[in-house]
């Protein structure tokens, strides 16, 4: 995953290096006369632990719709001892009086219906009546350890097709069961415009199915109790283990 922070960008999931102090596994990529250099990436003393994660879901975070990407959430993924992680991480840039920087990570604790350790899924975040919240949804995990035989130990399924949204300000989480959804997806293209979310192709582990639908997650912030709907739109192509960026406000690039 690339972490864009105005002219910085850093790459996170390389386990590191041989002989080199690197941990994380987040790097800065630095380009000088057509030569790429991968440098370590400080981080500021009160920072969390990041573990080298691969297939985690990754977001930008802005305080106003367009604006400034001021955090980058990172969520599950696997570790270098393949677990799965069920940490939410958010990661910010931090300048010191010298104009040097340094990368800050926080752990955000989550309550009510907290999503469980997960990979291959997607999160985005949505701006509706003022407000903003992080969608989350699919994904992959390790079968429960009440099913676990020494022969399918490491086996895993697809996550319950449940849409999470996330309020970051307080840390609740709450889990929506839309009928649209019948079937787990992981490896998807998800892309987030406005109050919607459009979640394209994808992988279902359970019947091994790739469906050709576009499915289009909406969300609306009242006062209230929040609320979300799906529609379903057909397609006749599905993205699997894609890469989507956005290139203006209503256009975006899928590539693979």
């Amino acid at each position: 995953s690339l972490l864009h922070f105005g002219s910085h960008v850093f790459y996170l999931g390389q386990k590191g290096w041989p002989k080199r102090s690197c941990p994380t596994g987040v790097f800065l990529l630095d380009l000088k006369n057509d030569d790429l250099k991968l440098r370590p990436t400080t981080f500021t003393n009160d920072s969390c632990y990041l573990p080298p994660l691969r297939h985690p879901a990754v977001c930008s975070f802005s305080a106003s719709q367009g604006g400034e990407i001021t955090q980058y959430l990172i969520h599950g993924g696997k570790t270098p001892n393949n677990e799965i992680s069920h940490k939410l991480y958010i990661m910010t840039m931090v300048f010191t009086v010298n104009k040097r920087f340094s990368l800050c990570c926080t752990e955000k604790d989550l309550a009510g219906d907290v999503p469980e350790a997960r990979y291959g899924h997607s999160m985005n975040v949505v701006f509706s009546r003022g407000k903003t919240a992080v969608v989350m949804f699919g994904g992959r995990s390790y079968l429960p350890l009440n099913q676990r035989t020494t022969e399918n130990w490491n086996n895993v399924i697809d996550c319950e097709p449940l849409v999470y949204l996330i309020d970051l300000q307080f840390g609740c989480s709450t889990s929506f069961n839309l009928r649209e959804l019948q079937d787990g997806l992981s490896f998807h293209v998800s892309l987030a415009r406005n109050d919607t979310v459009y979640i394209f192709g994808g992988h279902s582990l359970g019947n091994n199915f790739r469906p050709p639908n576009v499915y289009k997650i909406k969300v609306d912030l009242p006062l209230g109790s929040p609320a979300v709907s799906c529609t379903v739109i057909n397609s006749k192509l599905s993205f699997s283990s894609s890469i989507v960026t956005q290139t203006s406000p209503d256009e975006f690039v899928i590539v693979g």
